[in-house]
């Protein structure tokens, strides 16, 4: 297969360009009922890709312009000496493949794909067609005849009849998230990292009108507001599925930031409302990328300090033994990242954090814990009956947002003459990929519509064409033609 990649599958691209490590590394690990007949096991995986082919697939760069190809070998079972080692080996995206399965021990299955094909809902059919094909029979729900690009092409269409009003929307909405405080800590990194995990039960009361999600996103804002943050946010997992991809395997989401501003007096049912209100509006713009919507966005592993993503697992046990659906990536997006999983036997939270800004996560998930306990007891209670708020640094307004970095300075001396031979290069490499003309020297890209996609292919078009690098940072920082040659020749 050979295909374009989704809007969300470049964003991961990009970020794993920037060093995401085994950010996006999404494990499985299944402890199996009994030593396995290996050759079963072996046909069922085999069969599982070719079911699936996106996990057989790999990235080629295109002038910038990656395509999903297939890999250079498929994916076979392999044996390995510790879960570990299956977890955190890199991907190698140009070659492939995005999954591995490997046996560790006699009992133990660990799969791992990349993100780039794979997401929340997809280890649930991972798991039942694996499931299906080890006992020889064929999975109950067709994968369906649509496949991958027919997919990506539908999406892009929806993506563009949508983006009109999702621009307007966050345009009244996005800004920088500011730093979050919380006990020990002051969280603002939105990188990936190696990071430490807590896992514990997590009881989520059902509250009239209000979906368990919205419960847990609700209590999440509120936790945050009593650390003395006057404006929340947190970036939210969301799932963009409609019924044709139902039965696919794929990275089917997207990450949108939610902001609230929590009072003290507001009983937490009348909150969660709130919530449920603001997420309604934020449901309407589920498909479109934040960077499409918000000129200039640059690319980070997390949009918030701060994430959190629910989703629902199967309601029947998988014949092939214990799953663990929440399997830790030793890594962390942002500094704080709440995964909840909420099965037949209730809710269980894998809380993944980086300890260079939150040592220990522990006084969060207990408070978090704690806060749910006392919402089922009274929901009705205010919040700052059910907590301990501390003051926040400017109650009347946000607290403020980074300083965005300085420009760096288009060059020393007088500004490139409109004649000069790189800057006439730079220029035509320009119009090439934004398909505008002329361009001034000052125009920036994102007045012209320009996105990370359009600034990868002028980038790659540059060191192909050129012989020069530029890094995306510097892209985002200097995005005129002026300033992109003011750095080529720093």
């Amino acid at each position: 297969m050979n295909s374009q990649l989704s809007f969300t599958q470049h964003g991961m691209w990009i970020a794993a360009r920037m060093g995401a490590g085994a950010a996006y590394h999404m494990p499985i690990v299944i402890s199996l009922d009994g030593a396995p007949d290996r050759g079963a096991l072996a046909k069922a995986c085999a069969a599982v890709v070719e079911r699936h082919p996106l996990l057989g697939c790999a990235l080629h760069d295109a002038d910038g312009d990656p395509v999903l190809v297939p890999a250079a070998q498929a994916p076979a079972l392999e044996e390995a000496g510790s879960v570990r080692e299956v977890v955190t080996r890199p991907f190698d995206l140009t070659t492939g493949p995005l999954v591995r399965f490997a046996l560790v021990g006699d009992e133990t299955l660990v799969v791992v794909a990349h993100h780039l094909v794979f997401d929340g809902h997809s280890k649930d059919l991972l798991v039942a067609d694996l499931a299906a094909y080890h006992r020889g029979a064929v999975p109950a729900e067709p994968a369906g005849e649509t496949g991958h690009a027919e997919l990506v092409a539908a999406q892009r269409d929806r993506v563009a009849a949508l983006l009109p009003d999702a621009a307007a929307f966050w345009a009244g909405r996005w800004h920088e998230p500011a730093d979050t405080a919380v006990p020990g800590g002051s969280l603002r990194s939105r990188r990936a990292a190696d990071g430490e995990v807590r896992e514990f039960p997590l009881d989520i009361p059902r509250l009239d009108a209000v979906t368990q999600f919205e419960v847990l996103v609700a209590a999440v804002h509120a936790l945050l507001a009593s650390y003395g943050n006057a404006e929340v946010v947190t970036a939210l997992d969301l799932a963009t599925r409609t019924e044709r991809e139902a039965g696919h395997i794929g990275p089917y989401v997207n990450e949108l930031p939610l902001f609230s501003r929590p009072s003290g007096h507001t009983p937490f049912a009348a909150f969660a409302a709130a919530v449920r209100t603001e997420l309604r509006e934020v449901y309407r713009h589920r498909e479109v990328p934040l960077a499409r919507a918000v000129p200039g966005l640059r690319p980070h592993a997390a949009l918030a300090p701060v994430s959190i993503s629910y989703r629902r697992l199967p309601d029947t046990a998988s014949t092939l033994g214990e799953v663990d659906w929440l399997a830790f990536n030793h890594s962390v997006r942002g500094a704080l990242q709440l995964q909840v999983a909420h099965g037949p036997r209730g809710a269980v939270a894998s809380l993944r954090h980086d300890p260079l800004e939150l040592p220990d996560a522990g006084r969060f998930a207990a408070d978090l814990a704690g806060l749910l306990a006392a919402v089922a007891a009274d929901p009705d209670r205010p919040l700052s009956d059910l907590l301990d708020f501390a003051p926040a640094p400017h109650p009347a307004q946000p607290a403020a947002a980074p300083a965005a970095p300085a420009p760096l300075p288009a060059a020393a001396g007088d500004p490139p003459a409109p004649g000069d031979p790189l800057v006439a290069r730079i220029r035509g490499i320009w119009e090439e990929v934004l398909e505008i003309s002329p361009i001034g020297l000052d125009d920036d890209i994102f007045d012209l519509g320009g996105h990370s996609l359009t600034i990868t292919q002028i980038i790659a078009r540059m060191q192909q064409q050129l012989g020069l690098e530029i890094g995306l940072d510097d892209f985002f920082d200097n995005s005129t033609i002026a300033g992109v040659a003011a750095v080529v020749r720093r």
